[in-house]
């Protein structure tokens, strides 16, 4: 399978820059925006399915949120950090910490070399790699060599991106990406998903700015532990004006595959233009929350049912670990699948679904490089006239949306395997019609 597996799927928001001193007299200094509170972990949204998860014999009951005042900070732009909240939560940041025994890393573009040519004119066609989790976020950045000129590109990478957006608003977006990213402090930390209360009373808190512009008041739809995942794994596209990041849908009902290419046809956004086809065309993210919320799991656990267990050190504080794990890989979270799955081979049954859904999108994928081969050729020799050259690249744009909404989604089929089989499904389909045209 191309993605990271299971054990890489990690359910937490990540955030963006570090605001140290000559960041800060980059730009205005009034903020626009200010963080609503978000509720406890108790509170939960109204008509949502609850279902108790008991994880090693411990339930969501037994932790002891506190509730105490925040530390002091050194940091320059008021983010407390993880090490300054370790006297509070030790247990928490020292599993924290642990994510940066993750070091599997892969590139796509060898394992799927057709990736090549469907990206061509793209920095994806340059660099692919998997991302190695949360601790390494601004060195992964760094060292892409994926064009990244203005700031934006650490939109998900650092609290401190975050904080600077909320404080100066979206020219943040464009500062110089080298010059602020050499100020950064901490990758995703406390602040991503606590604002700086950092869970007092089970607080969760969703930073960043556009979503709540996109979502208004729906923010509160979404289960809040999801929420604050969702914020980062997510499709989103930059604002080309601006270079802000947004989400290209307002609630649940526009949240799925179908109503996001609705979108983007309405608003008439591209990512790029192939050259060598002439075809407009749309790179999916990374589509986690979507395919979650549009699927079975989403009614029943949210992504720290599934990816954070519960523990007890050996002083007995009940704690979540923020050691993002697969529940294949952790017995208790396994039990989590087995309220519903009863006895099944959650190892096996899972990892049959991912073979499955990657075998399909080698299937597709190949299909869809040759199906651009074709457009090329005929771009270029004149054969086709204009009109069906437009016609045959509006089919291309949509084959290749679903074929990469499913295959940048890091889960392989596991969060909603129905979902990836209809986009794999439709993009054959669109592939199919397309190439009658040449037939």
């Amino acid at each position: 399978m191309h993605s990271e597996n299971l054990s890489k799927i990690i359910c937490a928001c990540a955030a963006a820059l570090a605001l140290a001193v000559g960041v800060i007299g980059m730009g205005a200094g009034k903020a626009e925006y200010t963080l609503p509170a978000q509720p406890a972990e108790e509170a939960a949204p109204a008509g949502e399915a609850e279902a108790e998860v008991s994880e090693g014999g411990l339930t969501r009951a037994d932790i002891q949120y506190l509730s105490v005042d925040a530390p002091a900070t050194s940091s320059a732009d008021g983010v407390i950090t993880a090490a300054e909240w370790e006297s509070v939560y030790p247990e928490i940041v020292v599993s924290m910490g642990a994510n940066a025994e993750n070091e599997y890393h892969v590139s796509y573009l060898e394992e799927s070399p057709y990736l090549v040519n469907i990206y061509e004119g793209y920095g994806f066609a340059k660099d692919y790699e998997s991302a190695r989790g949360h601790s390494y976020t601004l060195d992964d950045v760094a060292a892409t060599e994926r064009p990244h000129p203005t700031a934006n590109c650490l939109t998900c990478k650092t609290p401190n991106f975050t904080k600077l957006v909320n404080d100066q608003g979206v020219s943040a977006y464009t500062m110089d990406f080298n010059e602020v990213h050499a100020q950064m402090q901490e990758t995703v930390s406390c602040y991503n998903c606590h604002g700086n209360e950092a869970g007092n009373g089970g607080v969760r808190v969703v930073t960043h700015s556009y979503v709540h512009e996109a979502l208004g008041e729906n923010v509160d739809t979404f289960d809040p532990s999801t929420m604050v995942c969702g914020q980062c794994h997510i499709e989103y596209y930059f604002i080309p004006e601006t270079k802000e990041a947004m989400m290209p849908y307002d609630s649940f009902e526009t949240m799925g595959p179908e109503a996001v290419y609705a979108y983007y046809q309405n608003i008439g956004f591209s990512d790029w233009t192939q050259e060598s086809t002439g075809a407009q065309l749309l790179k999916a993210q990374h589509p986690e929350f979507e395919t979650v919320s549009n699927g079975k799991h989403a009614k029943l656990l949210n992504c720290a049912d599934c990816h954070m267990p519960i523990e007890k050190s050996a002083d007995g504080v009940v704690y979540h670990s923020h050691k993002l794990q697969s529940p294949l890989e952790n017995e208790a979270l396994l039990e989590t699948c087995a309220a519903c799955h009863g006895d099944t081979d959650m190892v096996e049954f899972v990892h049959g679904i991912q073979d499955e859904i990657t075998a399909r999108e080698t299937e597709v994928g190949t299909k869809l490089s040759d199906f651009k081969d074709k457009l090329a050729e005929a771009n270029q020799s004149g054969s086709k006239s204009e009109e069906e050259l437009n016609e045959i690249r509006s089919i291309y744009r949509e084959a290749q949306w679903y074929f990469d909404y499913c295959y940048v989604e890091n889960s392989e089929g596991a969060h909603n395997s129905q979902l990836s089989r209809d986009c794999l499904d439709r993009s054959e389909e669109l592939i199919e019609s397309g190439m009658t045209y040449f037939a």
